[in-house]
C-alpha cells in the first residue's frame, strides 16, 4: 500500500508537526545538499536529458518524458529512457521487454515508457548509462526519468516539473515538507522549470 503524504505539506494545520520535524529536516537538507554537490561519477558519450521533481510525489514528469521522446523520434534521433524502476524488484541494469516483463519486476512507469522508446532500468544510474552505451549510436539521447537529485550521472539538460495546483507546498524539506532538497540548491541544478497545469 503506497504511503500517503501528510495533508499539511500542502495545506494549513501542520505548524506543530513542521516544528517537531524541523531537526530531522535540517539533517535531510544537509545530506541532500552535500549529495547534489558531488561530482558526477560518469559522463555518458551521448546527451542526457533529466526530467525530475523538486518535491516528493507525482508531478507529471512521465508524460513530459514521453513528449520529449516523441519529439526526438520525429527529428530522427534515438531516445532511450533511463529509469530507476520504482516499484519493481529488478535492480538492473536491465533492458525492459514490454512483452515479457511485469510491473512487479520493472515497475509501472517503465512499462508505460516502453510504448514509446526503449527503456533501461537501473537503481545505479551510472551503471544504467554504461549499459546503454554498449549499444548506443550517434543518434542516441538518454531521457532520465527522475533523478534530479542523483549526482551519479552527468546531465546535459535538466527539467524540473512542478504540479501547478500544489506548487512546492509549505516550502520545507522532507519530512517537514515535500521538498527533496532545499529549493535554491535544486534550482541551481535545473535549466528550466515546467509548470504542469491541468
Amino acid at each position: 500500500m503506497p504511503v500517503r503524504e501528510p495533508r499539511w505539506w500542502y495545506g494549513a494545520g501542520g505548524t506543530l508537526a513542521e516544528a517537531a520535524l524541523a531537526p530531522v529536516s535540517s539533517i535531510w537538507s544537509w545530506a541532500a545538499t552535500r549529495r547534489m554537490a558531488a561530482a558526477p561519477q560518469y559522463r555518458a558519450p551521448f546527451p542526457v536529458i533529466c526530467v525530475g521533481n523538486l518535491t516528493a510525489g507525482g508531478t507529471g514528469k512521465t508524460p513530459l518524458s514521453i513528449l520529449i521522446a516523441e519529439t526526438l523520434l520525429a527529428k530522427g534521433l534515438a531516445p532511450v529512457f533511463l529509469s530507476r524502476g520504482y516499484g519493481g524488484a529488478i535492480k538492473g541494469p536491465h533492458r525492459v521487454d514490454a512483452a515479457r516483463d511485469s510491473a512487479g519486476a520493472v515497475g509501472d512507469e517503465p512499462l508505460l515508457l516502453a510504448r514509446t522508446a526503449p527503456v533501461m532500468i537501473a537503481r545505479d544510474r551510472a551503471a544504467g548509462a554504461r549499459a546503454i552505451a554498449q549499444t548506443a549510436t550517434a543518434q542516441t539521447v538518454v531521457i532520465m526519468d527522475d533523478g534530479l537529485q542523483n549526482p551519479a550521472l552527468a546531465k546535459d539538460l535538466t527539467f524540473a516539473v512542478v504540479d501547478g495546483r500544489r506548487g512546492i507546498g509549505n516550502g520545507r524539506v522532507m519530512p517537514a515538507g515535500p521538498l527533496r532538497a532545499p529549493l535554491a540548491v535544486q534550482l541551481a541544478h535545473v535549466d528550466a522549470v515546467i509548470m504542469n497545469v491541468p
